[in-house]
């Protein structure tokens, strides 16, 4: 955020009234009284309404998930060492409103168990799996393979084609290859995931050149984004055309994060927006979400939207090369989202990349996690 005195947006003015509220946290402070506080709630308004309008769950359903995915997310870590060389993957499991973790030895279900995880045996350990994938990982793709992933449910990796290129030449020769990597199944898709920059319109955006792009999150010092937003050095405009700051780093293909450094008036916040229609998302970790968890997503073209953690670590084929380690979601996006914020519950979890389809009949996209851009430029989440 800039000072400036134009007129501030209702999106700005609510996210005022949360860092406000998160002032006294933040300093160590609270406010004079003798009640007791009352219960941090689950999530905010706008994580509800967005579960709500795109999960298809009532209020209750939406709260009582997000508890069941906050006990989930704490468990995966124990019942991951509990499993030992035997972990073949976890997902969370609406249905069970549990997390699942794949075991590959019936001696180590019971540990797992007791970690407070379900269990399901399996053939494949995960190590055998990111052993195979990172075999494909070497293979050059054609244009109609879409992208490959480790899928714990299926165990086994995942290689995605689109429908209307799967027998074609190239497409077949690299399934080929493939399945001699390792355990694979082959999946069909619709279209093959693209990035989600745009031309420049007007919104509250970040602009590079004549390209538009979306805030990912705040790190003390500037915020977050993706990497095929702009190249190290490139210069970075406000949603009022004034100068915010750089590219500090920026990683496409391969990876696609980068990060931008503020200055020039402007300051970070620890919010993701709502944009008027549900109130602004205090961000307080990045505690990472279980595959079957759901997220919700904020760009500066579609806005607020929810979906669910579909798949891990996959790699995804763009035309202008493959991107690793990446997460798919059901989430829509579309062009100049690229770059915003993927969250859940209040956890930051990544920064938009690309994907296929739109708002309107639907479709997926994938996120670079934000922990691992953290990582890669030694940076502190802002947190409330």
């Amino acid at each position: 955020m800039r000072r400036t005195t134009r007129r501030t947006t209702a999106a700005r003015i609510g996210l005022s009234s949360l860092l406000l509220a998160g002032s006294w946290a933040a300093f160590g402070l609270t406010p004079a009284a003798t009640a007791a506080p009352a219960p941090e709630p689950v999530a905010s308004s706008a994580v509800l309404a967005g579960m709500e309008r795109d999960l298809g769950l009532t209020p209750a359903e939406a709260k009582a998930r997000l508890a069941a995915e906050k006990e989930a997310t704490a468990v995966e870590k124990k019942a991951q060492r509990a499993a030992g060389a035997a972990y073949g993957g976890s997902w969370f499991d609406a249905g069970k409103g549990a997390l699942v973790v794949a075991v590959s030895d019936r001696a180590a279900a019971e540990a797992v168990t007791e970690a407070g995880a379900s269990v399901r045996l399996v053939e494949h350990s995960a190590k055998t799996l990111d052993a195979a994938k990172e075999r494909i990982d070497g293979l050059d793709a054609p244009r109609g393979v879409a992208g490959w992933r480790v899928d714990p449910q299926a165990n086994s990796v995942v290689v995605s084609v689109v429908g209307d290129q799967a027998d074609e030449k190239a497409v077949r020769g690299f399934v080929e290859r493939a399945r001699a990597a390792g355990p694979v199944e082959v999946e069909t898709v619709a279209a093959a995931p693209e990035t989600f920059a745009a031309g420049t319109v007007g919104g509250d955006p970040y602009y590079t050149g004549n390209v538009r792009c979306s805030i990912g999150f705040s790190v003390h010092g500037g915020f977050v984004t993706a990497g095929h937003c702009g190249p190290t050095g490139q210069g970075v405009r406000g949603w009022d055309n004034s100068t915010i700051g750089s590219f500090q780093g920026s990683s496409f293909p391969g990876d696609d994060m980068a990060y931008v450094s503020v200055g020039n008036g402007w300051w970070t916040v620890p919010v993701v927006l709502g944009w008027g229609t549900v109130s602004d998302q205090l961000v307080r970790g990045s505690a990472e979400a279980p595959v079957g968890a759901s997220i919700c997503r904020s760009g500066s073209t579609t806005h607020w939207h929810c979906g669910t953690v579909l798949a891990k670590n996959e790699t995804v084929n763009y035309s202008q090369g493959a991107v690793h380690q990446m997460t798919k979601t059901s989430v829509c996006a579309e062009g100049g989202d690229s770059g915003g914020s993927f969250i859940s519950g209040d956890q930051a979890q990544g920064v938009t990349s690309g994907g296929w389809g739109n708002c309107s009949g639907g479709g997926e996209t994938w996120y670079q996690p934000v922990n691992e851009i953290l990582g890669r430029y030694g940076l502190t989440l802002h947190t409330a």
